[in-house]
Formats: C-alpha cells, structure tokens, sequence
C-alpha cells in the first residue's frame, strides 16, 4: 500500500495496531499529541527506551494513543525483541508507528506483524539502499525458478558469511514489497512469506544453502 502526504498518515494508522511508513526523510513527521521514540545514546533506539514506553502505555487508553518510533531501523535488536511481544497485542487503542527511509533494515519479524505503506516518491527500487551487489543477487533470487535457486544459493553461500545472505534477502524483501505496490501484481505478494521464513531460519544460525533452496521453493 501506499500514500502521498503526512496527512494521511494518522488516518491509517487509527486503522492499524502497527504501521510501518516509509519516507524520504522520517524526521519530518509530526503528529500532536503522539509519544515519540527516537536514538539518544550511540545514535540507536535502546531497549530501556523501549521498556519505557511500553510501561507507560499499560493503561487501559480511553482515546487513541500513537507511539511514533523513528528511524525504525535504529532500534537494537534486543530493544525489536522487546517489542515484538507488545506489537502481537498492543491494545485496542494503541497504535504503534514505525518511520523508516530503509525498509531493508527493519527486521522481518517486525514487518511481518505491520502492515506497511510507502511514500510514492520513494517507490522506485533505485531507492534501495545497498551495493549493486547486493541488488542484483536479491533480483535474481526474487525472480527465480526452483532450479536457479541451488545455482543462486551456492553463490551466496560461497561468502560464508551469514550477515551477507541475510542483506540479500532483506533487500529481496523490500523489492518485493515495492514492486507489488508498483505492479499490483500478486506474485510479489506471495514470495514475501518465503522470504521472511528463509531470513528467520538463517538469522537463527540455519544452515544457509540449505533454506535458500527449501524455503524459498
């Protein structure tokens, strides 16, 4: 999905337990009245931010309450942790919204329990933020069949490095995700899941190659 103006934006998210909006630059987004969460130390979102601001939304709310994270992609990954728990059952008034440039950089079990709009100007997938590398293995994992996918596989595992097959597929996920709103066409929507599966099991130290190819099939 996507949208045009900031104006729209606490309008979906009054829809939404968890939206992830991404923009151009996040740090223009203002909402009255919403509690916000951004980096202090270090230049990241820290998970004590994060335990403070659950604490104080515990409370049965009485109107709407919109906690704004941003840039969401410096929250630490103990902090994502954290805040997986409350994102299941955040509370029927609670909205969280998380603002991004770099959808890449979000975690996959944080998207998948948002639902994501992106800006129309940065809908292009020239607006990805990796090495042309990167970009052209995760647009030919998107694209392949079941028999690329060991030549595929092979290729990236050859790096033995797990942080690289996770960049691939986080940056074959955000493509997806872009080239759906820009298509409309179902088969992008479909290979998320898989994509998501395959980054989870490898990021829980799963053999590489291994979900490449079963995964992803």
């Amino acid at each position: 999905m996507f949208f045009n103006s900031e104006d729209e934006i606490v309008k979906i998210a009054k829809r939404c337990n968890t939206t992830i909006f991404v923009v151009s630059n996040p740090n223009n987004i203002k909402i009255k009245n919403a509690l916000y969460v951004e980096p202090e130390e270090k230049t990241v979102i820290t998970i004590e931010q994060i335990r403070t601001i659950l604490e104080g939304i515990k409370l049965k709310q009485n109107e709407d309450q919109f906690i704004i994270i941003r840039p969401a992609d410096k929250i630490q990954p103990e902090a994502c942790n954290t805040l997986l728990k409350t994102l299941e059952e955040p509370g029927e008034k609670i909205h969280f919204i998380l603002i991004t440039k770099n959808l890449t950089k979000i975690l996959p079990t944080i998207r998948s329990r948002s639902t994501i709009y992106l800006q129309h100007t940065i809908l292009d997938t020239n607006t990805i933020y990796a090495s042309t590398e990167i970009k052209e293995l995760s647009k030919r994992l998107l694209a392949a069949k079941t028999h690329d996918l060991i030549n595929i596989a092979e290729e990236i595992s050859k790096k033995k490095e797990r942080s690289y097959a996770l960049e691939v597929l986080s940056v074959a996920i955000e493509m997806a995700y872009k080239t759906y709103y820009l298509s409309k066409k179902e088969v992008f929507l479909n290979k998320i899941p898989k994509l998501i599966n395959a980054y989870d099991n490898i990021a829980a130290n799963g053999h590489i190659k291994l979900h490449l190819v079963a995964d992803l099939c």
